[in-house]
């Protein structure tokens, strides 16, 4: 089994990482996660995200973490950390789209992700953080890492194939 490096990306680092971000994003789609996006999801539209994603990390609104595998380069994980909120919330951050390639679950990505996102907030000068999910996998990794479940609200979003799921809220106030 190969190992894994989590990292910050600058802005000139994360528009170089887009193709890879991309794959990271169809993969989780095409797999059913709730992410935000409808399958089947194209190509271009998950490199059209990225490049948002991009924007926002050159204009300092988030952070963009990626973990890649140290034998081969290949971006296989990523989550992003989001402070650009109204002005009566400086305090806190959203972390958004978890993603681990189907392929390498089970390996400690998630929960080295979820480390970094913490270590993110922290230099940034957050002491909360805000996150959703709608996978029951996930929400064991939230569990182990610490975050308290606020709880579901049902029908929140739809899966990529078209059908209601719940989303479960979650929070983590850093010391």
């Amino acid at each position: 089994m190969s190992r894994f490096l989590v990292r910050r990306l600058s802005a000139a680092e994360a528009d170089a990482a887009i193709a890879g971000l991309a794959g990271i994003l169809l993969d989780v789609v095409a797999g059913g996660a709730s992410v935000g996006f409808m399958a089947p999801l194209a190509p271009k539209k998950a490199e059209r995200f990225w490049r948002r994603v991009c924007a926002g990390v050159a204009q300092n609104t988030r952070a963009l973490l990626i973990a890649q595998d140290t034998d081969t380069g290949e971006a296989i994980g990523t989550a992003q950390v989001v402070w650009d909120l109204p002005e009566n919330q400086p305090h806190r951050a959203d972390v958004s789209k978890v993603l681990v390639k189907r392929a390498a679950r089970g390996r400690g990505i998630g929960s080295a992700l979820m480390r970094a996102c913490d270590e993110a907030a922290r230099a940034a000068g957050k002491t909360l953080l805000v996150l959703d999910t709608a996978s029951d996998a996930a929400e064991r990794l939230y569990a182990r890492e610490g975050w308290a479940r606020v709880g579901p609200v049902p029908d929140f979003a739809l899966l990529p194939d078209g059908r209601f799921c719940a989303t479960v809220f979650y929070y983590k106030q850093l010391k």
